[in-house]
């Protein structure tokens, strides 16, 4: 068994961050010295928010920085305009330079959470690879660096090869992503030092093509040997894809989803992957999750509730933490309201005239995503409203259920709560 000398590599593969790398042992010596070693992952610009399938390699930048190197944080600005085609059946929507900058801005709130940009010999940067991409002559990029990619290998990478076994299009936009992100490594070494690239499994490929451009450009010099390193794609026990639930992804900027129910996405977590994500997802000691493991039994629901309030502290901080604990022990007295809970407003003209109750549960597909599931729901007695039971699936709220308050809670089951008001 190979005995690992720097904090990094020791720290990632004890918590089972590592899929793949190029020669680790090398890599290992490098970052065990003093030396402040800088090395990046790229995040596209899709949309206003990176959500939980992104926080493996947020986590892994995260653990990169508190071990005394540098992160470097690529925004796709450039990049976005082409399209990543890994993993995808589909061309991605191209989507215009205001959006990917208003994008941009989103995403870059998420990292003021995790990583420090402010102080320290490590502290991280965040570049834009459109300061780069957009300003490239075509001829000349095709003449210096065009010249350095195997059409023949290229066709061999799983973010090619599997969308063209199932005969789907892939346009030469997005047969050039490859290229364009081998260009960014290249030009990360360049401008700041970059050895290392990292990012999930369905990356290897891209980073592969970047070390090796490197190397040409460099005449296989291989002291400025670069290196790669990939995380596993995670998936639940159940095989459900990570950050994907019935009412959609779980994002990480809180205008989309909120403190409560960010800390109630790992309060439910399936029981065979509690552990897992206690070492992937907190900075909880791996002896202290050791400890953790021999629960057995309803003794689960425990490290699920440490997994929450560790996950939600690190996103969201202690005192959003300590809402969201509230805000389920109040569930669970089964008391009637609390302000962290999420809420549909109603005016008493709206209240009087009476509101479906089906329109209650469909409110931006909070309980149920559709009328037929709501109805479902309530045929099987999983509907309750100020925790007594709802039969009548044509039942109207009207001002009858307000006497005593101008709040009445709507649950389903017995984790998915909401308030409705009358204002």
């Amino acid at each position: 068994m190979t005995t690992y000398r720097s904090d990094f590599i020791k720290e990632i593969i004890a918590r089972g961050f590592i899929h793949q790398s190029t020669d680790i042992n090398n890599l290992d010596e490098k970052l065990s010295n003093n030396d402040v070693i800088p090395a990046y992952i790229g995040f596209d610009c899709t949309a206003s928010s990176l959500h939980v399938g992104s926080l493996i390699q947020i986590m892994l930048l995260r653990w990169y920085q508190k071990t005394g190197h540098k992160p470097i944080i690529l925004l796709g600005g450039g990049t976005t305009l082409v399209g990543d085609p890994s993993g995808k059946d589909e061309s991605r929507k191209l989507l215009t330079d205001d959006i990917i900058k208003s994008n941009s801005l989103g995403i870059k709130e998420v990292f003021k959470k995790f990583i420090n940009f402010n102080e320290g010999k490590n502290k991280a940067i965040m570049v834009d690879n459109a300061e780069w991409l957009k300003n490239l002559n075509y001829i000349e990029f095709l003449r210096d660096f065009g010249k350095h990619f195997s059409i023949n290998r290229m066709l061999t990478f799983d973010s090619v090869k599997l969308r063209l076994d199932r005969e789907q299009t892939l346009s030469f936009l997005e047969f050039n992503y490859m290229i364009l992100q081998a260009y960014d490594f290249y030009e990360l070494n360049k401008r700041y030092g970059c050895m290392i690239q990292m990012g999930g499994s369905d990356q290897w490929g891209n980073i592969i093509n970047g070390i090796e451009l490197h190397r040409r450009m460099n005449n296989d010099n291989s002291k400025k040997t670069l290196f790669g390193l990939t995380s596993p794609l995670i998936t639940t026990s159940s095989g459900a894809k990570m950050g994907k639930t019935a009412n959609g992804a779980i994002w990480l900027n809180q205008n989309l989803c909120s403190p409560w129910d960010y800390w109630q996405f790992w309060r439910n977590t399936e029981d065979k992957d509690v552990i897992r994500f206690l070492k992937l997802f907190t900075e909880i000691s791996l002896d202290e999750i050791a400890k953790l493991e021999k629960l057995q039994g309803a003794e689960i629901n425990d490290a699920k509730i440490i997994l929450a309030n560790s996950a939600t502290t690190l996103l969201h901080g202690k005192e959003e933490t300590q809402k969201a604990i509230s805000t389920a022990k109040n569930i669970f007295e089964n008391k009637e309201s609390d302000a962290n809970l999420f809420t549909i407003k109603y005016s008493q003209d709206k209240v009087a005239e009476g509101i479906s109750i089906l329109d209650c549960l469909t409110h931006e597909n909070y309980l149920a995503s559709s009328k037929s599931e709501a109805r479902r729901l309530i045929r099987g007695s999983g509907v309750k409203l100020n925790n007594q039971i709802i039969k009548d699936e044509n039942m109207k709220i009207d001002n009858s259920f307000f006497i005593n308050d101008q709040k009445i809670k709507l649950s389903v089951g017995k984790k998915k709560h909401i308030l409705l008001i009358k204002t």
